[in-house]
């Protein structure tokens, strides 16, 4: 709930805090740690460590948490994915991890299902490769795929959202089967794909030799990501990043994506946390947060709103808000920038391609729940 020190520490600063009803969005902050993650954070400030150290040390007891081969952790799962670029173009070969993103006599080609191209995609160009599509906006086939592969193809690349499966894209299992036989590494974005249990690194035990995973959905810090995959994949990795470039004096491309030893910590703790936390009572207090949400916005004319009831990922459950602007007299649009615009703002947002708001807890303290739904419900005059 709103008190009078809410956002103070902003507002000193002359910035506006918002209530985030939009969920988990780095544009906001992403995260706030949980209670155990703060606490290794702070128990890390009482010394300091050599980082490649504590990087090996660290990657080593998640993966034995997750059950994956090796593990390595980023400043987030964008900065995962390029890392892991720069592995599949330099390797572990350092006269080309300092060449980048200069891709001059590497296979440089990140092979994409034309379904698949998504807004994170631009993290694969960073290090210097080509992005190269394949397949049609309406399908992908095998065949497309074993066509596609070339002399200069140094990975396939697939986006898994378990939550939004498409049945026109090629499967993940018919990738690798497809890339592995031609000796070609295959890249999983799988950023918030962490609950169920089992999903959290299935990709990379499926046989993907790279997943990546925003660590912020588990309550690390907004700063940090997970990368998963086989020990030589992640042992490359780790060549192309900050710790190496200081570590070992070669100048890899990874070097403005710290970690600070506090958010390394606070990462274990997280996932920790995560792998023992009481994963039903989370979802019951979710579904609790978003029907209070959902409570004042039943029986508006042009109006309809109802809970999202699909657990899998990092933001269970939600509210779909859809307006009828002949009837409500307001879009959807109008909805989001009046909440913005009143005291105190409220964040929401009518993602491209869709035509209603989505209301998501994840970003909500004690009482704001209430807070956000009585607010738009005020905008009908309810």
């Amino acid at each position: 709930m709103t008190t009078t020190d809410w956002g103070s520490i902003y507002k000193e600063l002359g910035a506006r805090p918002v209530i985030n009803a939009t969920g988990s969005v780095t544009m906001l902050g992403g995260s706030t740690p949980a209670p155990e993650v703060k606490e290794a954070m702070e128990r890390a400030d009482g010394a300091y460590i050599p980082l490649m150290e504590l990087e090996e040390r660290a990657g080593e007891a998640i993966a034995k948490m997750v059950d994956v081969p090796a593990a390595y952790i980023t400043s987030g799962a964008g900065s995962a994915l390029t890392l892991a670029t720069a592995a599949c173009m330099a390797g572990d070969d350092d006269a080309r991890i300092q060449q980048l993103p200069d891709t001059t006599g590497m296979k440089n080609e990140i092979l994409i299902q034309t379904r698949q191209r998504y807004w994170y995609d631009r993290c694969l160009e960073l290090a210097g490769a080509k992005l190269v599509t394949f397949g049609t906006s309406e399908s992908t086939s095998r065949e497309e795929l074993e066509k596609a592969i070339g002399p200069n193809t140094a990975a396939v690349h697939y986006y898994a959202v378990a939550q939004e499966p498409d049945p026109q894209a090629l499967p993940l299992k018919d990738t690798i089967e497809i890339a592995h036989a031609k000796g070609v590494p295959v890249l999983v974005d799988a950023a918030g794909q962490i609950y169920p249990l089992d999903l959290f690194g299935s990709y990379v035990r499926m046989g993907a030799d790279f997943q990546c995973t925003a660590a912020k959905y588990m309550g690390s810090a907004q700063s940090t990501g997970l990368a998963f995959g086989s020990e030589d994949m992640i042992r490359k990795l780790a060549l192309q990043s900050f710790v190496s470039y200081e570590g070992r004096r070669v100048r890899g491309v990874g070097r403005p994506q710290k970690v600070a030893r506090q958010e390394m910590v606070g990462a274990v703790a997280a996932v920790r946390r995560w792998m023992t936390l009481n994963h039903e009572e989370r979802l019951a207090d979710t579904e609790a947060k978003c029907r209070t949400m959902l409570e004042p916005l039943q029986g508006i004319p042009g109006v309809k709103a109802h809970l999202m009831g699909n657990i899998i990922g990092h933001q269970p459950y939600g509210v779909t808000l859809e307006v009828d602007q002949a009837v409500a007299g307001m879009s959807c649009q109008d909805v989001v920038d009046r909440l913005k615009a009143g005291e105190p703002p409220i964040w929401t947002r009518v993602r491209e391609g869709d035509d209603c708001i989505i209301l998501h807890a994840f970003g909500l303290n004690e009482g704001e729940d209430k807070v956000v739904g009585q607010r738009i419900a005020a905008l009908f005059g309810k």
